[in-house]
């Protein structure tokens, strides 16, 4: 064997460990580190945490208004369930072909599994008695739901601006499988901060 079968024997066991050193020392450097753990958590956390959605329309005024900044938790009804009057995020139902850009709705908990709703007099019955509905606002206008029981697993969801919200008395109950989470946070404009 020659000098040279020697150097060529040597030189790929001494790439692949000069490769192996170089990878290391990039993944040892603290700001690279830093960076790739902070991508997964937030990959993570918007994953199955939290999540942030920004307010395009007027249906939940005058709770949220149109440009309003909201955080999600995803892990709300793994806990204690879904509550009437909670502000939800939810996919698009199927029902809902008004704007196939739309892919999220924010709406509220009216009406759970079970109930019979159904209006009188612009005042929403559950089960036959008026639901209070304070976070409505004042000289809200007339609406008729018709009277109905909401299936297993289905929710009737309505917006706190009832005259300018498409919800479920237009595209029917929504089911529970399509809510992304309960909004927890206002978070912007910082003057309008609250914790829901």
């Amino acid at each position: 064997m020659s000098i040279e079968d020697d150097v060529a024997n040597e030189n790929p066991g001494t790439a692949k460990t000069a490769k192996k050193s170089r990878i290391r020392r990039f993944f040892a450097h603290p700001n690279i580190i830093a960076i790739f753990v902070s991508l997964m958590l937030g990959l993570l956390i918007r994953a199955f945490l939290f999540q942030s959605f920004y307010i395009p329309s007027g249906s939940m005024i005058p709770t949220l208004q149109v440009g309003d900044r909201i955080v999600v938790s995803k892990l709300a009804f793994a806990f204690s369930g879904v509550k009437r009057g909670e502000i939800v995020v939810f996919a698009r139902p199927p029902a809902d072909t008004i704007d196939p850009n739309v892919h999220d709705l924010v709406k509220r908990v009216i009406g759970l599994p079970g109930d019979t709703i159904s209006s009188r007099n612009g005042h929403v019955l559950i089960n036959g008695k008026i639901l209070p509905e304070p976070y409505l606002p004042h000289g809200d206008p007339t609406y008729n739901i018709r009277t109905q029981v909401i299936p297993p697993g289905d929710y009737f969801m309505m917006g706190d601006n009832r005259g300018d919200s498409y919800d479920s008395r237009f595209f029917g109950d929504v089911p529970g499988k399509l809510f992304v989470g309960q909004v927890i946070l206002r978070f912007y404009p910082l003057s309008r901060l609250a914790i829901f």
